[in-house]
Parts: structure tokens; sequence; C-alpha cells
């Protein structure tokens, strides 16, 4: 099979990039088709790959701030066919590349669905998530009607649909009503043994910074607490977070910034538990923790509910407070966590995993 990888947009790195990159390594000879590609801000050696974009590239400002845009980025999904050439699409969907088609008419699409589009389904969510404007929140949302109708429509053209989770799974089941089976993302295992971690006595964040992540929670229940949290990355909630904890956790919450690969494997190799205080449809960061032998104390909605197994390899809090948030670390105290099985229970998340599950679904359709 000729088989094209489709992706909505490359103008920042996240877990759908994580993805990408995985597949691109199961794939290589795929081409890539994308809405815009910013390859500044890519990293260098994706420069050598076959990633081909569109006339979107060209707006201005769009490389930045793609949320004014999205109307248009549905438009030209709705009417982007690829080359005959390609008899299977695969695509890694968070928004609306999933309108793609070709020009073989006995090409199929398997859609690899990080989520239905909040801008779509959710989009006063979406809008509170991305700050948006409150006048550009009314004439796009305005759009949402039309927007909701093509793409469950899209979404019936699609062969097989994979969701990354069991909420992303409901999600599917409920907007588009169409089945879809779980294949969990991959996650890079690091290589690991229980006698290289350590336990020095402070908790982990380590995330992009951004309002969603909620990690406003977590600063004012550790200082509550009086115990210490490093936060690991960079963002544009840094400065409002930082002034939160100038008030209330000063001594307790260190904020540390983007870190190399070499210091976090420190911090996630030291540290006595990870932080995980926001809902996201799968979560990464949090699985890498395990694999490190370190339980997590979740948020329990969403992917966490998928990876975060109460009393093997973390503790979930109901309540999106600092109250609940400062109970669920007070009752990790009380468990023996064991190292070794929470690095077994994070391997099936691992890349070998994530490949096998998806190439059996791949043949499946040959």
């Amino acid at each position: 099979m000729s088989l094209a990888l489709v992706h909505d947009w490359l103008n920042q790195l996240g877990g759908a990039e994580d993805v990408l990159r995985a597949l691109k390594q199961l794939f290589p000879s795929a081409p890539i088709f994308t809405s815009i590609y910013d390859r500044a801000r890519m990293p260098a050696e994706w420069r050598t790959w076959d990633i081909r974009s569109t006339w979107l590239d060209r707006l201005p400002g769009i490389h930045r701030h793609h949320q004014p845009y999205m109307p248009l980025f549905a438009w030209v999904w709705a009417h982007y066919w690829l080359p005959a050439e390609h008899d299977l699409i695969l695509s890694n969907k968070s928004a609306f590349c999933i309108g793609v088609r070709s020009r073989n008419p006995q090409a199929r699409h398997v859609c690899y669905c990080l989520t239905p589009t909040r801008f779509t389904y959710t989009f006063e969510s979406y809008a509170r998530r991305e700050r948006l404007p409150p006048g550009s929140s009314v004439i796009l949302g305005a759009l949402n009607a039309y927007l909701r109708r093509w793409e469950t429509r899209a979404a019936q053209r699609v062969t097989r649909l994979i969701a990354i989770s069991r909420a992303v799974q409901a999600r599917i089941a409920r907007f588009y009503h169409r089945d879809s089976v779980v294949i969990y993302p991959p996650v890079e295992m690091p290589p690991w043994s229980p006698q290289e971690s350590s336990d020095e006595g402070f908790y982990l964040i380590a995330s992009r910074l951004l309002p969603y992540k909620r990690i406003d929670l977590a600063v004012l229940a550790f200082g509550r607490l009086q115990r210490p949290l490093v936060i690991a990355g960079d963002g544009r909630d840094r400065a409002r977070l930082e002034q939160l904890a100038a008030r209330h956790a000063a001594e307790w919450v260190r904020f540390v910034g983007r870190v190399s690969d070499e210091e976090l494997h420190r911090l996630l190799r030291t540290c006595r538990a990870f932080i995980f205080p926001g809902e996201e449809d799968f979560g990464i960061a949090p699985v890498r923790a395990m694999a490190y032998g370190k339980p997590v104390i979740a948020y329990a909605a969403g992917g966490a509910l998928d990876t975060v197994i109460e009393g093997l390899s973390g503790v979930l809090f109901a309540q999106p407070t600092p109250e609940s948030l400062a109970e669920a670390v007070l009752h990790a105290d009380r468990v023996r966590f064991d190292p070794v099985a929470i690095r077994a229970h994070a391997e099936q998340f691992s890349p070998a995993r994530f490949a096998e599950a998806l190439k059996s679904v791949l043949e499946a359709m040959s």
C-alpha cells in the first residue's frame, strides 16, 4: 500500500507531534500532508522529511496565532484531495484534517483521533482555554453549527477510527456516532533500574504552562501543604502562576523553566511523585514519570483514568480543587508504591506496543 500521513498543522510541539514522529518512524517513506508548517519551530531533522503544506502557510501571523483562522482550516481540509497514488490515508487528527479525501476512489482512511475538534464541539471551553477575545469568540462561535454538521459528515467517510483513550472513544461515539478502537499513544521508555531512582522529597510537574493545565491548583495545594514542588516548563501562564506562588507558596514552589533532557531525567529520577492536575485526552507526561517508577497524583478525568491505577501507579483526586489535590498527596503518603510494578505498568504504553497494535489494524484492512 502507498500510505500518506496527514496532520492538522505543524507550528508547535506537543503530544500530537510526538505521535507524528512515531508514525514517521513506522512509515519512513510516507509523505506528510499538513495545512501549515513553521520550519523554524519544528525540529531541524524534520526538514529532511517530505512535508507538504498549503497556501495557508502564507497568511500573516498564522504560524504564531492560528486560532483566529480556524474556519479557514476547516475550509481547506473540506476541499483537500490527496494524489491518487495513495491508497491508504493515516490521519493524526486533533482538528479538521479528518475531512481529507483521496482522488483514488479505492483509498481507505484510518483516523488516529486525538479528539473530536474542541473548537467545533466544545467551543465555549475552547475559547476560555485559548483566551480568545470576546469579539472573535462571538463571530467564531456563530460558525459552529455549520462546522459541527460538516465534521460529523466527514467522520462518516472514515474507514476506521482509532481513539487515544477511553475518554476520546466516548466522545467519538457521542459526536460522530461511530465505534472506535483504543490504541494508546507511544511513550518512550527510558533505560531504568530501581537502583537509579531515589526520593529527594520534592514533587514534580513537567508541562507547558497553559491555563487549562490547572497548575494553579498545584501551586495553591503545595502552599497549604508546605511541601516542595518543582515546576519545569514554560508558557503564557507562567507570569500569573509565579505571582500566585509569590502570594501563597513562596518558599515551597520553584519554577525552573524549560530544562534539558538530562535535567528532566534527573528530576524524574529523584522526585517523590509526579503531579498531573489538569484534564488531558491522554497525557504522555505522567506515563513518562511512571517509566521511572514514580507514582502519579492526577485529576480523575480524561486519559488519566486509563493510565493512573489507584494504589498501583498513583492516586486520583476527584475534584479540580486545591483541597482535593492536597488530600490526594496526603493519601499517597499512606500507599506503599512498588517502583518495579509502576514501570511494568508503564510499559504497556511503549512505542513497541503502539506499533504492534496499529499495524494489526492496518493489516486487517489489506
